[in-house]
């Protein structure tokens, strides 16, 4: 027998993660393009809707407060119904109140559907961080970490470069919309992400997983190592309370103090 993780290392690195990190590195260039675009389209609404400093940097709040109750609410999600939906929930989410957004027709609306896009963002980081437990079992996973902060830092500039072009010519509106562009074409790639093989495992999915990691060794072509895909021994999963315990309650302060 052996385990997912087992099967993974054995494939080994192939054409499989390049795509795969190319694919979930570009969901950050798009996540930053949505979180940074608020910084380029503030000083436009202030002087459209005559705003103070407080409702502009309400706006700023908004969209990572979205992005704080719904990362909790997609995570639980995830954990029951895979990581595959919950992305795929997210990337058309994010499509359409970005899109929304631009057609916002005061500032109320228009902090709303911004809190919306937030919550939708916190989504790409339920399958994102699913595919770095895969990248973990490469060995050349912290190469790849490395550069795939490279992809929030292009998202970043390419929306700064765009608002320098497009805010004084056609306006903010069509920023937004131009800035909702790669979120699209990831919804077309988005076949190409497989649902993770470890939860397929973990909900007695074993057919599943086995298919998925089948398609992996294809692709790299390696060689699936022989024997039969077992579940693991059943683990209780962690809770929030886990976090309080006097084991990890200086460690879990900690973490959340740098955040």
């Amino acid at each position: 027998t052996f385990t997912v993780e087992e099967a993974v290392e054995t494939i080994g690195f192939g054409r499989f993660h390049i795509i795969l990190f190319l694919i979930m590195g570009s969901t950050g260039v798009a996540e930053a393009m949505e979180i940074m675009l608020i910084a380029v389209v503030s000083p436009l609404i202030r002087c459209e809707w005559q705003l103070q400093d407080w409702q502009v940097a309400l706006v700023t709040t908004m969209v990572f407060f979205g992005y704080m109750v719904f990362s909790v609410v997609l995570g639980l999600l995830a954990d029951r119904y895979g990581r595959w939906k919950i992305l795929l929930l997210s990337f058309l989410w994010v499509a359409y109140f970005s899109l929304l957004t631009s057609f916002a027709p005061s500032y109320i609306w228009f902090v709303f559907l911004r809190a919306m896009v937030g919550g939708g963002v916190s989504g790409h980081a339920q399958g994102r961080e699913e595919n770095k437990q895969i990248m973990a079992m490469c060995s050349c996973f912290n190469s790849f970490l490395s550069i795939g902060k490279v992809f929030w830092l292009a998202g970043s500039l390419l929306i700064i470069g765009l608002a320098s072009v497009v805010n004084p010519t056609i306006g903010w509106r069509w920023l937004i919309r131009i800035a909702s562009i790669p979120g699209i074409l990831l919804i077309l790639v988005f076949k190409f992400i497989p649902e993770s093989a470890r939860y397929n495992v973990s909900t007695g999915n074993v057919g599943a997983a086995l298919a998925t990691l089948q398609r992996i060794a294809r692709m790299n072509r390696a060689a699936m190592p022989e024997g039969v895909l077992r579940e693991p021994a059943k683990e209780r999963g962690g809770r929030f309370k886990d976090l309080m315990h006097p084991k990890y309650l200086r460690t879990t302060l900690q973490i959340w103090i740098i955040w």
